[in-house]
């Protein structure tokens, strides 16, 4: 049984080496190669001075060397960083300081974009570059020394002299995964090898994974959920293809091309998806979904285009990898649950005193178990109010048990199904990215100088939630919804793009504790991209 996060192709690689492990662009990686690959990517990263638990960030696209960077790192008893490649330099930048990165793995396009924002990132000592024939042409710091991905891929054998990594064990840290808080800053979840190989093993469980599937990745690797097709499927010897899709239609094409048997997406992907013209495609065996609940005409439009394939609808968030999910059987008697805790977990409903809710009653959701990740990276404050202990339930225990606390709302039938009833805080959710108010408010005023305005998420057909940021208009300078608009497109990814501007001339509305009320501000704006719709 693997106990690190490499490990896990070590059992299909023995059983299965010739087997297709990825495929990108027509090309097969087998189980063979790809072990291979990581351990002599491994040395490289060792060569290059990595100590245990140091921090390794790959920033590209999902491809095979993305996929290899990660694997290698665990093999070197390091941490692997999967940065969104939608981002823009700063966010990215932000990524590497906040997390001492030693090592980026990029592409030359992207480490271009990035030439301007690496001198904020001090520990930064060596960039691994995809593209060798542009690499003489990149200016970097003194400090840091580049190098090929085909000099990173140093084999063990014919570099002897490679340190050997300090051995870790499966409490360590494996990966950071940074998603967006109520507040501020991106919060980095630190993920343990026990949290990612318990995840693989539960998820690959109940959606009954083999080594004959072909699971369809389209999802970023730097989401927890699009990091769970590659781990799930390569712990049973799967095929994972590869996809960065421009147009929903290549989806289409890709699964039936590829003889795709499982297929994971985020509700506004599944909206797109559902009204597009599919061929016959007979070997898909499940779809999944999370991220957000998937519309009821949505659904229907799914099970009617895939009626022999299974639908799974599924809850969880990064603090504990995944957290539940519908048994396809039920979808009839409850459509708009999320189900019960995965294999592995146990999901408590608690009120505001700390007790366990009665039936229906509504409460916070608390997820308890092996998935239960370490804490946010650097942020003991963050981390007190996620991660928290739960109350004693034997008196002869006298170490308390750290449980994450979800944040979200939700209810408890008297079956133990589990009914998602909304967030406590302020979070926007857009195409199954949660985006923080302030990460957009912060790049509109420090480009504008204001602090009275605001961005909130409101319904939104397609997207679940698309956000809409109001101002209040300035005395000292006119403002202009278009160049607000072309200030948020060269600083902040498509995902956490305005979709209305709205400039005020009035204050904007404000609680008793005097902070903007977004509630407000929602209710105002609730139907106006559902109008747009219906007009």
């Amino acid at each position: 049984m693997p106990d690190l996060f490499h490990t896990l192709l070590l059992d299909s690689c023995a059983k299965t080496p010739q087997a297709p492990a990825l495929r990108y662009q027509s090309k097969d990686t087998d189980y063979a190669s790809l072990l291979r690959q990581v351990k002599q990517l491994a040395s490289g990263y060792l060569n290059q001075g990595i100590a245990r638990s140091e921090r390794i960030a790959i920033y590209l696209e999902k491809r095979p060397e993305a996929v290899i960077a990660m694997f290698a790192a665990s093999a070197a008893s390091a941490a692997f960083v999967p940065v969104n490649p939608l981002l823009k330099a700063e966010q990215v930048a932000y990524i590497l300081a906040d997390c001492n990165v030693k090592i980026l793995v990029t592409s030359a396009q992207r480490l271009r974009s990035l030439t301007q924002v690496l001198a904020t990132c001090p520990d930064l000592h060596s960039i691994i570059v995809l593209d060798t024939e542009t690499l003489d042409q990149l200016e970097l710091a003194a400090t840091i020394q580049s190098l090929t991905w085909a000099q990173a891929l140093v084999a063990a054998e014919l570099a002897p002299a490679a340190p050997a990594a300090v051995p870790c064990i499966d409490v360590d840290m494996a990966a950071i995964l940074y998603t967006s808080g109520s507040t501020g800053k991106p919060k980095g979840v630190v993920l343990s090898h026990r949290n990612l190989l318990a995840g693989a093993a539960s998820v690959a469980g109940y959606l009954h994974n083999q080594s004959s599937d072909r699971i369809l990745a389209v999802l970023p690797l730097s989401f927890d959920y699009g990091l769970s097709q590659v781990t799930t499927a390569l712990s049973v010897g799967a095929c994972v293809v590869l996809m960065n899709y421009l147009m929903p239609q290549d989806i289409v094409r890709a699964v039936a091309s590829e003889n795709i048997t499982g297929l994971a997406a985020v509700p506004p992907l599944w909206l797109l998806l559902a009204q597009q013209k599919w061929p016959a495609v007979s070997a898909l065996r499940y779809l999944t979904n999370s991220g957000g609940a998937m519309p009821k005409t949505t659904l229907e439009a799914l099970r009617a285009l895939f009626p022999s394939a299974k639908i799974y609808l599924m809850y969880g968030l990064t603090e504990a990898f995944r957290s539940s999910y519908l048994d396809p059987e039920e979808l009839d008697a409850r459509p708009d649950s999320i189900g019960k805790a995965i294999p592995g977990a146990e999901l408590i409903v608690m009120n505001q005193q700390g007790q366990v809710c009665a039936a229906n009653e509504a409460g916070e959701l608390v997820h308890r178990g092996a998935l239960v990740a370490l804490g946010y990276w650097n942020d003991v404050e963050k981390t007190a109010e996620r991660f928290r202990p739960l109350p004693p339930r034997l008196a002869g225990l006298p170490l308390p048990e750290i449980a994450v606390w979800s944040g979200d709302t939700v209810r408890m039938d008297e079956q133990g199904y589990l009914y998602f009833i909304g967030r406590e805080d302020d979070m926007i959710k857009v195409s199954g990215y949660r985006i923080s108010p302030s990460e957009v408010e912060e790049v509109v005023a420090d480009y504008l100088a204001l602090n009275e305005l605001a961005a909130v998420g409101v319904p939104h057909p397609q997207l679940g939630q698309a956000i809409v940021l109001v101002l209040k208009q300035n005395a000292q300078q006119s403002l202009q919804a278009e160049a607000i608009r072309q200030h948020c497109q060269q600083k902040l990814p498509g995902y956490m793009q305005p979709a209305h501007i709205q400039i005020v001339a009035e204050n904007l509305p404000r609680n008793a504790n005097g902070k903007i009320d977004r509630k407000s501000l929602q209710a105002q704006f609730q139907n106006i991209f559902l109008a747009s719709e219906q007009a």
